[in-house]
């Protein structure tokens, strides 16, 4: 049972309805996980949300890479939800299910597309290691270009706030949904 519960509509002060509404009329079009908790500071939900919606919809990656690696900061954080709402969008972007499967029980995927796999390593060393090495760095840099390279990691980032979000506030996943995710062996 999460921690704080979904605020009903008509207990929102106008400040967390105004940052509902525009939640909704954005291009996520719905208000749910962890944006339900972070409504409780109608400001922190607004300037998350913003920064949510720039780098899921409007960065220079292609949506498979994105996708690929706000899956791997799911799994590395044991994120049901996030892995739940994210894997969808990672099959319809397009990424191999085979892929996914891999990343989902904690292994190292075998790779045919060398972006997918700078992208997959960058991530791994930045929530496994929290740095990234000179050679991985820069065979993104040499795939991306360094402008994206900076959304990548920024939004490597963004998603790792997102899971620490639903994780501490034990965000439920939707009515009968189950949990995705095995355990991480050791």
């Amino acid at each position: 049972m999460a921690r704080i519960p979904p605020i009903p509509s008509d207990q929102m002060t106008a400040e967390q309805r105004r940052v509902h509404n525009r939640m909704i009329a954005g291009p996520r079009g719905y208000v749910a996980g962890p944006f339900t908790v972070l409504l409780q500071s109608p400001e922190v939900a607004d300037r998350v949300q913003e920064l949510g919606e720039f780098l899921r919809f409007h960065i220079s990656l292609a949506p498979h890479l994105k996708e690929l690696a706000i899956l791997m900061v799911a799994r590395q954080w044991s994120c049901q939800y996030e892995w739940y709402a994210h894997e969808p969008h990672a099959r319809k972007a397009g990424l191999n299910p085979a892929l996914i499967e891999d990343i989902r029980l904690g292994q190292r995927p075998r790779f045919n597309d060398g972006e997918e796999e700078a992208v997959h390593d960058l991530t791994q060393a930045l929530v496994r290691d929290h740095a990234v090495g000179d050679a991985i760095y820069g065979r993104c840099v040499e795939y991306f270009g360094e402008e994206s390279v900076v959304e990548l990691i920024t939004l490597i980032g963004y998603y790792a706030l997102i899971a620490q979000t639903i994780n501490a506030f034990e965000v439920d996943l939707p009515d009968g949904a189950e949990a995705p995710l095995p355990p991480l062996s050791a």
